[in-house]
Formats: structure tokens, C-alpha cells, sequence
């Protein structure tokens, strides 16, 4: 089987490749160019492209990079300058796998005739013709919750070759085959946004593409005035830092209007909900119907609660901490992801 893989220039891409290679099949490798400006970290860095083609050339296969930087502004860095605009708290990761990762890069691999695709994410994908997404065998380093929002279609042609190994093993591997990656930090952080620039980062990256306007600061339940922050657009539901509101009991941002410019906080109490609106729904096969049992995961890593699907979203088995509009929410069956929403601003039952 001919198979291009998604060299991102870390330990795991470059350890699927190898493994693909070992079982026989034909491998090419690929880096995606996504971002144009400046970076220091994720994929999106000089240095990365060169460590992807280090490994390719230590594993023995060809290697290319796909220049999509055009494609990752207008599906990437432009709805997450919007979203941001609009008090919500976008998760460009996630709009990078949908749009780039796993639409363009398998559009360019089907026109260069190859069969499938892969990527060293850490989940398995169970093949047939109804294809299953599940977690990776390593709970700690599982990034299904990233690739929430593929589909069937897209499983059909994905292989996840290490998403049955833990992190120790495939550093292990790499070491033993010689890769150049095989020592080298995981990603972190929005590859667009540089690292090492203190809190201001993100400040600095959108005030440079977005007007930024200050915010009255007032209390969830009396309305009094309690400060004010320089930019609503930076702030997110559940923040409790740069608030402004003096010192005493513990604030957090617990809703946010833009068009008002106004914050309202609270009490850690405040935040809690009895479930989520979402929108912009994905199923991996067919949708699930009301009533359903599930348990939805709010960020990669975060804590899975049990839910109840309902017309307008989740309702969640007993009060949880509001997750901030703009996000993804995953939706499990046991370890199988049947699919993921975007959270919207309202409460359940009462969508805004």
C-alpha cells in the first residue's frame, strides 16, 4: 500500500513512518508548511521541517513539504482572530486537524495516487467499512479528543500506527532505529503565537489583527461595578487572572459581551452548569438520537463527565464548570469517539 505520512518533525510522526516502512509498505513523507509568520514552536517552525527530513532520510524514504500556509490562514488564524472578536475562545488545533491535516493533506494525497494517510497521533482506528475512532492505549498522552471531528470518510483512509504504544516505547523505538527525534520535546502551545514572550503573547498577536476594546468589569449577581479590564476579546469563561477586581474572595469571568463590553464574575459557585449548547455537530457515523447516553471530554486532556444528549446539547449527569463558548467538546461511547460539537453561548434548554 502506498502511504504518505504526515512528517511533523517529532518523535512520533517520525516513529510511524518507520513502523509503515517495517510492515512493507511504500512511504513517503510530507511536512506541512502551515504558517507563514513567525513561530517557535508546534509544527509550523524551520527547525521542524528540517528534523522531519533528517528522520525521512534516517528511515530511507523520500520526503516533501506541502506549502498550505494560504489555506491555514483563511480555516485557521482567521476564525480564531474572529472568535476571539467574538468573546468566544477558539481551539485552532482542533479547525487545523478538520481543514488541513485531514482534508487538505488527503486531497493532495489522493491526487499523488496514494492509498491512505498517516499521522503520529496517539489513537487507533478500528478499519472497515463504518470505521471506529478510539483512544489511544496511552491514557496520559491520548489525543483522540484532537481528531473528535474527523469522520468515516476520513477514518477510511487514516492510519494511526503507534496509537497502541505508549510514549516510553516510542521514544524506545526511535532510539533503537537511530531517529534524530527520538529525544526531542513534545509541542506545545498555538504554533502561531511565539513562545517566551511573557502573558502578552496572545495580546501582541491579535491586537495586530483585531481592534481591541476595554470592558467593565460588574458582579454576576448585583450588577456593581468592580473594575475593568483593556480587552474584552482576551478574556474567556473560567479565566480568574487580570480580572482587576482588587483582592478578598476568589473572581471568575463567568459570562462575556462583547457587543456591551461587559464581564460579569463570580464565585467558583457561579460557573457551574447543568450542561452546554452545541453547534457545528460532527459525527463520525450516524448522529445520535436525543436521550442518548455519552460521556463528553472538554479539553484534550481534561476529565470526561457523563452526559445526556438533548435538542440543543449536553446535559451533564450533575453540575459541572461552564466550558467557554468557542471550544470542542468530544463525545465518547465507552473508548469509541462517536463525535463533538462547538460549544455556544447560552445554557441548555435555553439556547441563546
Amino acid at each position: 500500500m502506498r502511504v504518505l505520512v504526515a512528517l511533523s518533525g517529532g518523535v512520533d510522526s517520525s516513529v510511524a513512518a518507520a513502523l509503515l516502512v517495517a510492515e512493507g509498505h511504500e512511504v513517503v513523507g510530507a511536512t506541512m508548511k502551515l504558517w507563514g509568520g513567525a513561530s517557535d514552536s508546534g509544527c509550523c517552525s524551520v527547525a521542524d521541517v528540517d528534523d522531519a527530513r533528517r528522520a525521512a532520510t534516517r528511515i530511507g524514504i523520500d520526503h516533501h513539504v506541502f506549502n498550505f500556509t494560504e489555506e491555514f490562514s483563511a480555516r485557521v488564524v482567521v476564525p480564531y482572530v474572529e472568535a476571539h472578536g467574538a468573546g468566544l475562545t477558539p481551539n485552532p488545533c482542533i479547525e487545523c486537524n478538520r481543514h488541513l491535516k485531514f482534508r487538505s493533506f488527503l486531497d493532495r494525497a489522493s491526487r499523488l495516487g496514494f492509498d491512505a494517510v498517516a499521522t503520529g497521533h496517539h489513537a487507533r482506528v478500528v478499519p472497515g467499512d463504518e470505521p471506529r475512532l478510539l483512544r489511544g492505549e496511552d491514557v496520559r498522552k491520548d489525543q483522540s479528543y484532537v481528531l473528535s471531528c474527523l469522520t468515516a470518510a476520513e477514518l477510511r483512509r487514516l492510519l494511526l500506527p503507534i496509537g497502541h504504544l505508549d510514549k516510553t516505547a516510542v521514544r524506545a523505538l526511535a532510539a533503537e532505529l537511530g531517529l534524530p527525534t527520538a529525544g526531542k520535546p513534545d509541542s506545545q502551545d498555538v504554533c502561531f503565537v511565539l513562545q517566551g514572550t511573557g502573558a502578552g503573547a496572545r495580546e501582541r498577536f491579535l491586537s495586530e489583527r483585531l481592534e481591541l476594546h476595554p470592558a467593565t468589569v460588574v458582579d454576576h449577581t448585583s450588577g456593581e461595578v468592580l473594575g475593568e479590564v483593556p480587552a474584552v476579546e482576551l478574556v474567556t469563561v473560567g479565566q480568574r487572572r487580570g480580572l482587576n477586581v482588587g483582592g478578598g474572595e476568589r473572581r471568575f469571568a463567568v459570562r462575556i459581551d462583547v457587543g456591551r463590553r461587559l464581564i460579569e464574575v463570580g464565585k467558583e459557585a457561579d460557573l457551574m452548569a447543568d450542561g452546554v449548547v452545541l453547534g457545528e455537530r460532527t459525527w463520525v457515523r450516524a448522529p445520535l438520537p436525543a436521550g442518548s447516553e455519552v460521556m463528553a471530554q472538554s479539553s484534550a486532556h481534561g476529565r470526561p463527565a457523563k452526559a445526556v444528549l438533548v435538542g440543543d446539547g449536553l446535559l451533564f449527569g450533575e453540575r459541572r464548570r461552564r466550558v467557554a463558548p468557542g471550544q470542542t467538546v468530544a463525545l465518547y461511547v465507552g473508548d469509541e469517539v462517536v463525535g463533538s460539537g462547538i460549544v455556544r453561548p447560552g445554557d441548555v434548554g435555553a439556547a441563546a
